[in-house]
Parts: C-alpha cells; structure tokens; sequence
C-alpha cells in the first residue's frame, strides 16, 4: 500500500435530519484520523438534533428519536469535533454534503472550519473510471469491499475508509496529492462534474447551461467571462436547501459563446423562457402583462384599447404596467382628438367628456360619422408606429471575422446574430435579416438594448423601415 507523507487525513461520515445545513442538524458523527496507511484515532457519537427525525430517515438510518434522546447535543461535542479537523485534510464521500454541515455546526457553537477537501467521489470517478455508479453502495458492490451497517455513520466511514486505502494502493499518479493543490478544481467541484467539463470553457461572454443526470437544462446563466462565472458557482458551499440540491443536480456543462455581454444578457432572457429550468426564478416571473390592441367594433368605428395580453393577438404594443399603457393612450387620445370612451378611458355609464377635453365631436354617440372618426385613429397609430425607433447595434463579434448585430425594428427587439467582419454596412433591413435569428421579446430585454445605447451610442445605427 503506498503511503501518503506529510498528511492527516480526517476521513468523515455524518447523519442528518435532512439534505441541508441550515434547517437540519446532525444525529450521528464518526470521524477517523487516518495517515493514508492506517487508522491513527477515531471519534464516534450519536448527537441529539433537538429536533424530531423525519420518519424516512429513521427508516434509511436506523436512528429514532428514543436513540438520541439522552445523547450529546452537537454544543457538548463542538469542541473536539474542531480539534479533530482542524489540522487533517477532511475526506467524505460527497464531501461538501458533510463539509456544509459541519462547518455550519462548528460556526454555530464558535469554530471555524477551514480544512482542505478531497472527495472519494471524484476520487473514485479517475481511479476507477467507466463505473456504472458512484454511490458509496454501488461503489463498495463492484469492487468487492464490504459494507456493514449501511447508513450508519460508523459503518458508512468504515467503508469509505476501505475505498479510500484501496485508492492511495493503487495510485500511480498521484491523484491524492494533485487533488490538494489549492488551485485544483477538484477542491470545490460537485461531486458529478468532471473538471473537463471546465476545461472547454472559454473566457468569452455568452451563457451557460447545468444539466442535471438526465441531460435537461436546469440552469442558465450568463457571464463576461463563462469560464470565471462558472467556476463562481462552485468557489463557496453555503448550507442552505437550494445550493445544496443544486450542486448535487449538476452533471454536466456546455455553454454557447456570444459577441458582447449585452447579447449574453438577451440569450439569457431567451433561454430561461424557452427552457424554464428548474433553478433559474427571477426572469421567469418577467411577462408583458398588458398591450395596446386596435379593432372594429359592430359600428365601424376604429377602437384603441389597453387590455390584458391576448394569446391570439398581436398589440400594437406592450407594456408591464396598466398604467403604462393607459398614459401613452391618453397622450394619444389628446394630441388627435380621439373618443376617451371609444378608447375605454371612461366608462360606458359616463357622459362623454370628449369635447371638452380632447375636442371629439361625440364619435361614442355617433355624432361624428365612422369615416371621418377612423382617420384619425389611422393618424394616431400612425403616429405611433413612428415614435417607436429602428436602429441597430453594431459590436464586436466572438472572433476577428465577424461583427455582432442586435435589431430593434419600430421599438421592438427583433434579434441577433453576427455579420462578416468586412462587408460594407447593410442599408437594407430585408438583407439585414438575413443575417440575424429572429427571438422572441419584451420589455425587459428591450429595455436593456435601450440602456446599452445610451451607455454607448457610437454603436447605435438608426436605419429607416418602410
């Protein structure tokens, strides 16, 4: 068996009350200093919660309330517990499970844990490649190790202990001492992510995706740099549910390179509505909820209306706010003239206010002929549509042959993509088109071109629609 000079390894085993730190608490600890060669000291206990334990886990581990009833709370244990870990290299099967919990423990009671990490999971994934499974059970079955008293801490720490020695037996490379480098990832990846997977990450902007072990996306994200926003994710293990699921769901990662951060920011938008995964929640909240739309009613007069967003019907535009739609209509509704009841401004029950405050002749009592009426409802949405701008925004793209383009198209984000670096400026939008992949939009990711350009209005061409 080879021998590992100059280490203590503190090799770890815990059972909780549940899957995260920061609501649960640890029922039973087990913990072997270990030289690489052999068993130096152990500390085994069952450890009262305070708290009751879920009835699953009692039937998984074994451990009941009655068991720890009388045993120490972890506050009575804290304090060798630290002394134990404090100058070993901390070894755990899925370490940053039991490292979160632990090191959430020790804070708790006064400790602070900064142990070094290596994961018999990933340890196991290089020594022992093209394995069906990684589970400490699947593992312990296909080598042949046996395992007594199964989700047990001792009888889990025991097994590990096994699979640790019959790994540092076999080490030709060094695995163990490559693995405690500081800057190796191996220190803080999830236990299922190659690092290869970090490898072929660039240091572009663009975005990124997390499947789970299935393939699906569970998370996008976007990034100046991928590869140093990536790495982001993995540099801290807070104790909470949700970091601690997600790292354990994270299998594997691709990304997709883009121009600018500003097209990152947008593909991001459009991804999370396209994939709605699992982990992402702000943007998936964002929806236009109201829009401008234009009909005929049964008299033939042309009616403008703010009214919630309708599956089958294109608005003329759109809005977040009511409230915001409701200001532009009235300004339309001022400057040519229309009918505040025609355009739901007050209600059917109300005498018209029209010729008093915006100088319609009474359209909504007929008064004023449709005809005459509709044209200037023509001239107001007229009006708007050339308020609303076209321009596009010309940057740099994901190498030296290519420019990256973003359209908005009368006020809307039409979508993106990347021109050769050294064609002459396209004047025509048809052709423009040609180029870009149309997305879909809304306020959000409209609002953020916006921003953009008046950050940096050199960038900013304005083009002409017919």
């Amino acid at each position: 068996m080879r021998y590992i000079r100059f280490e203590l390894f503190a090799i770890v085993d815990i059972e909780t009350t549940g899957g995260y730190a920061a609501n649960n608490a640890i029922t039973e600890v087990a913990i072997v200093l270990h030289n690489g060669k052999q068993e130096i000291k152990r500390f085994e206990a069952l450890v009262n919660p305070g708290m009751p334990i879920p009835k699953y886990i009692q039937a998984l581990t074994g451990i009941n309330d009655d068991m720890v009833a009388y045993a120490p709370t972890f506050e009575r244990i804290a304090a060798d517990i630290s002394e134990l870990l404090e100058d070993a290299v901390f070894v755990a099967h899925n370490v940053n499970f039991d490292y979160s919990f632990l090191k959430y423990q020790l804070k708790s009671c006064g400790y602070d844990l900064k142990s070094k990490k290596l994961c018999t999971v990933r340890l196991s994934r290089k020594a022992f490649p093209g394995l069906s499974s990684y589970s400490l059970g699947s593992l312990c079955r296909q080598l042949n190790i046996d395992i007594v008293n199964r989700h047990r801490a001792g009888g889990d720490v025991d097994a590990t202990i096994k699979l640790f020695e019959r790994i540092v037996a076999g080490d030709k490379v060094n695995l163990v001492q490559e693995m405690l480098k500081s800057h190796n990832p191996e220190q803080y990846l999830p236990p299922h992510l190659n690092t290869d997977a970090l490898d072929l990450l660039p240091q572009l902007p663009g975005i990124y995706y997390f499947h789970n072990e299935k393939g699906k996306v569970i998370y996008v994200g976007k990034a100046k740099n991928i590869k140093k926003r990536v790495t982001g994710h993995f540099s801290n293990n807070k104790p909470n549910r949700q970091k601690q699921e997600f790292l354990r769901n994270i299998h594997a990662i691709s990304h997709q390179a883009c121009g600018t951060e500003l097209m990152a920011f947008l593909m991001e938008c459009v991804e999370i509505r396209r994939l709605w995964p699992q982990y992402n929640r702000s943007l998936k909240r964002f929806e236009q909820m109201y829009g401008l739309y234009f009909f005929e009613d049964m008299n033939g007069y042309h009616r403008l209306a703010i009214e919630k967003r309708k599956k089958n019907l294109e608005p003329l535009y759109t809005f977040c706010l009511f409230s915001e739609g409701q200001n532009l209509l009235r300004k339309l509704v001022a400057e040519f003239g229309l009918c505040p009841k025609l355009c739901f401004l007050t209600s059917s029950e109300e005498r018209c206010l029209g010729p008093n405050q915006t100088g319609c002749p009474c359209a909504c009592e007929q008064k004023e002929l449709a005809l005459d009426y509709n044209e200037r409802v023509k001239l107001a949405v007229a009006s708007l549509r050339g308020r609303l701008p076209s321009f596009t925004v010309i940057d740099q793209g994901r190498n030296l042959n290519e420019k990256s383009c973003i359209l908005i198209e009368r006020g809307k984000f039409y979508g993106m993509g990347y021109l050769p670096a050294a064609d002459q400026p396209i004047g025509e939008i048809t052709q423009l088109k040609a180029y870009l992949t149309p997305y879909p939009e809304n306020d959000y990711m409209r609002g953020l071109v916006y921003e953009y350009t008046l950050k940096w209005p050199s960038k900013k061409i304005d083009i002409s629609v017919q």
